[in-house]
C-alpha cells in the first residue's frame, strides 16, 4: 500500500513539474531599449499569471547574434526573440518588404499594417517556417553622419552607409553611396574605426547604442519619416501550440499589453532620440515632404522595383502593403 501511495506521489509530482515550462528568449537590444522592455513586461506578467510558464531573456546577443536569430527560432533551438524581421530576408525574400523605404507613413499607419491582408500574408509565410507573431511593432528612424547632414538622396554620394535591410541597400546605392552591411549593435565601433561614414537605424538604437558619441549629424523622424521597420517579438509555433491552454492565454494576454505599450513608446522614441542627440551637442537636420517625395521617387526605381523582379509574388504584397491607408 505505502509503494503504490509513494509511486502515485511521484506520478503526480512528475505531472505537476512536466508543466512547467521555461522559455529563452533572444535579442540584440540592450536592457535600455524598448524592444528589451517590451520582452521583460511579456516575461514580467507572464510570470504574474501563476501558470507553471516563465521566459528567460537574453540581451545584447548575448545567446545568438543579431543576424542569426530566425533560423534557430524556425528549428526550434530558439523559443523566442524580438527581431527586427528584414534581418531574414536572406531566407525569406518578403520579408525585405518590412523595411522598405516610404512604405509607412506615421507610427499610427504602421499599427493599420499590423491589422491587414498584408501583415496576414506575412504571417502565414512564417507560419511555413515554424514561427508565429506575438507582439507586432514598428519603429521609425532617420539618418546620421559623421559629416555632413543627410536629407536628400544627393547628401549620401560618397559616403560609406550602413543601412538594416535590402530594400534601404538598393535605394541608397541608388543615391551614389557604398554599403557596408552590419546590425544596428556593431554600428558604433563601425563608426569609431572608419568604416562608417552615416547610417541609418531606429530612433531607439541611436540611443541605446550611445551612436550620438560618433556622430556631428542627425536627421530623426519627425513630421515624415522614410524609414520605419517591422521589430516583432516571435515565437516558435510549436512551442506555443505544446503549451497548456492556459500558458498559450497568459502569453496572448501579455502580448496584448505589449504592443500597446510598443505602439505608444514608438512614438516617443523619435522626440526622445532628437533630443538627446541635441543634448549631446550632434546638429539636427529636418526632412521635408519634398525630401520625402524625392527618396520616394527613387525608392521606386531602385528597392521597389527589384523586390517586385526578385519576389514571386512581389507586386501582390507590395499591392497589399499600399492598400493599408
Amino acid at each position: 500500500m505505502l509503494k503504490h501511495l509513494l509511486a502515485t506521489a511521484v506520478f503526480s509530482f512528475a505531472a505537476f513539474t512536466a508543466q512547467a515550462t521555461e522559455l529563452r528568449l533572444s535579442h540584440q537590444f540592450a536592457p535600455n531599449d524598448v524592444r528589451h522592455k517590451v520582452a521583460q513586461m511579456v516575461a514580467d506578467d507572464v510570470a504574474a499569471a501563476d501558470v507553471d510558464l516563465s521566459i528567460r531573456i537574453f540581451p545584447s546577443s548575448s545567446l545568438f547574434k543579431a543576424n542569426e536569430q530566425y533560423q534557430p527560432l524556425s528549428r526550434g533551438q530558439l523559443d523566442m526573440t524580438v527581431l527586427p524581421l528584414s534581418y531574414a530576408g536572406g531566407q525569406r525574400p518578403e520579408y525585405n518588404l518590412t523595411l522598405m523605404p516610404g512604405l509607412i507613413k506615421d507610427h499610427d499607419h504602421a499599427a493599420r499594417m499590423n491589422n491587414s491582408p498584408f501583415m496576414k500574408a506575412l504571417e502565414d509565410i512564417m507560419a511555413e517556417d515554424d514561427v508565429m507573431v506575438l507582439v507586432h511593432g514598428y519603429l521609425a528612424g532617420g539618418f546620421a553622419s559623421k559629416g555632413k547632414c543627410i536629407t536628400k538622396p544627393e547628401d549620401v554620394k560618397g559616403m560609406t552607409v550602413r543601412a538594416a535591410g535590402k530594400a534601404f541597400e538598393q535605394m541608397l546605392e541608388g543615391a551614389g553611396a557604398s554599403i557596408s552591411s552590419m546590425p544596428s549593435s556593431e554600428a558604433y565601433s563601425g563608426m569609431q574605426q572608419g568604416i562608417l561614414d552615416a547610417m541609418n537605424t531606429s530612433s531607439s538604437s541611436f540611443v541605446s547604442y550611445r551612436l550620438y558619441e560618433q556622430v556631428k549629424c542627425y536627421t530623426p523622424a519627425g513630421d515624415v519619416a522614410l524609414w520605419f521597420m517591422y521589430q516583432p517579438m516571435l515565437i516558435n509555433k510549436s512551442t506555443f501550440d505544446d503549451l497548456t491552454p492556459e500558458q498559450q492565454q497568459a502569453l496572448r494576454t501579455a502580448s496584448e499589453k505589449a504592443q500597446a505599450f510598443y505602439l505608444e513608446e514608438a512614438k516617443k522614441e523619435d522626440a526622445a532620440s532628437r533630443e538627446v542627440f541635441e543634448k549631446a551637442g550632434v546638429e539636427i537636420a529636418k526632412m521635408t515632404p519634398e525630401d520625402f517625395d524625392t527618396w520616394r521617387a527613387l525608392a521606386k526605381d531602385t528597392s521597389y522595383k527589384a523586390f517586385v523582379e526578385e519576389v514571386p509574388d512581389g507586386q501582390k504584397l507590395l499591392d497589399l502593403a499600399f492598400e493599408v491607408k
